[in-house]
């Protein structure tokens, strides 16, 4: 995806709730591929789960509304999330590891 691209938007977002240990990363991988959109998704110290996106802007509201739903199992809480403009530099959608360095 190209940075500035018409319609494109990076999502960056905190959920927080029962949402480790239930699947929810990988909930949001699936989710992310079959939106088409690149981004990552991880376990953070806190509890919460970080989910980084980029994509359409109808897509990206589609995914936070699946995130505020969760996978069977999740319960959420909140989800905080910003939107600006695409980086361009996301390849795919993918879980990382709690100690990621973000992109």
């Amino acid at each position: 995806m190209e940075p500035g691209a018409a319609d494109s938007v990076r999502f960056e977002a905190s959920v927080r709730g029962r949402v480790q240990g239930v699947g929810f990363r990988y909930f949001v991988v699936r989710e992310g591929r079959r939106l088409g959109l690149t981004g990552w998704v991880a376990n953070e110290f806190d509890g919460s789960v970080r989910v980084v996106a980029e994509g359409s802007e109808s897509a990206i509201s589609q995914l936070e509304s699946s995130l505020q739903a969760g996978p069977p199992g999740a319960i959420v809480d909140t989800v905080s999330g910003v939107r600006m403009p695409p980086t361009g530099r996301l390849d795919g959608f993918s879980v990382r590891s709690a100690s990621h360095s973000g992109d």
